[in-house]
């Protein structure tokens, strides 16, 4: 069970990427000339991908292979107050879309990450940063859902298993970090 776990996320990785190499590539660059602009990143999900966007945000802020400045990203998922009031007022499915309403601004990059493509407040959020000009990034899986209609850039992992659908999301992240990182 152990070596077919990682025989399967390195399979999984390996397909994906034969995919997505250029437009990994091209994603990278757009981050980086969008912070490099002044503009930020915005990330979120729900559950696993809410980890992920904590981390990916933290690696832009902090640094991740080289010192640098500080660049500016921002996990949606982290502030209490603004999701249970939301949730609470609004409806869940809105959590993004508020936050979004609130932050986004024309040259940001939003990046939603949903492994089954249809999380709605994951929809919802890219729908409103699309509306207001930023770059949509969908990271997503099992077939890619709604979102892949919306975001201007969907990676869809070719797999139905959540863990490695996860695994393969966070390897995603991390190169877009190393991109970004080498371009400035």
């Amino acid at each position: 069970m152990i070596i077919n776990s990682f025989r399967e996320s390195a399979e999984i990785k390996l397909a994906f990427i034969e995919l997505y190499a250029e437009r990994i590539l091209e994603v990278g660059q757009i981050m980086a000339r969008a912070l490099a602009d002044g503009n930020k990143v915005l990330l979120f999900g729900n559950g696993g991908s809410a980890a992920d966007a904590q981390h990916i945000a933290a690696e832009i802020v902090g640094r991740f292979r080289k010192e640098r400045r500080a660049l500016p990203a921002l996990a949606l998922t982290t502030d209490t107050s603004i999701l249970t009031a939301v949730s609470n007022d609004y409806g869940f499915e809105t959590i993004f879309e508020r936050q979004m309403e609130a932050l986004c601004m024309p040259g940001d990059v939003s990046i939603g990450i949903t492994t089954s493509g249809s999380s709605p407040n994951v929809l919802r959020g890219l729908m409103k940063a699309h509306d207001l000009g930023a770059t949509t990034v969908a990271f997503t899986g099992k077939g890619g859902g709604k979102v892949v209609e919306v975001a201007h850039y969907s990676f869809v992992v070719p797999s139905y298993d959540t863990a490695r659908i996860q695994e393969c999301h966070i390897t995603l992240g991390h190169v877009l970090c190393e991109i970004v990182d080498r371009l400035l």
